[in-house]
């Protein structure tokens, strides 16, 4: 059984990829991180830096970048981009 990937792996692909997109690194050591929870369900969790914001959606397993617009800029499938992990039996 595979796990879920953990928040902190998540958080440092996240700043990676705004790195990559041009966000200097001070906004990147202020990452901002909020959580959507509905119905006692965590659902997802968004990143902000600069002027870009991500989306992890929990249950998906997709991380979606966007720029201050909203305009999507990249997607990425966490199940291919993390190293998976096993989760106790």
């Amino acid at each position: 059984m595979t796990a879920a990937p953990q928040p902190e792996h998540v958080r440092r692909l996240v700043q990676r990829v705004f790195q990559e997109l041009g966000v200097p690194a001070a906004p990147l050591d202020e990452l901002a991180e909020t959580l959507l929870i509905e119905d006692r369900r965590y659902l997802a969790r968004s990143y902000r830096a600069g002027e870009l914001w991500a989306m992890w959606l929990i249950d998906l397993g997709v991380v979606q970048f966007y720029d201050a617009d909203g305009r999507m800029l990249r997607t990425l499938n966490l199940f291919h981009e993390l190293e998976p992990q096993r989760a106790a039996a």
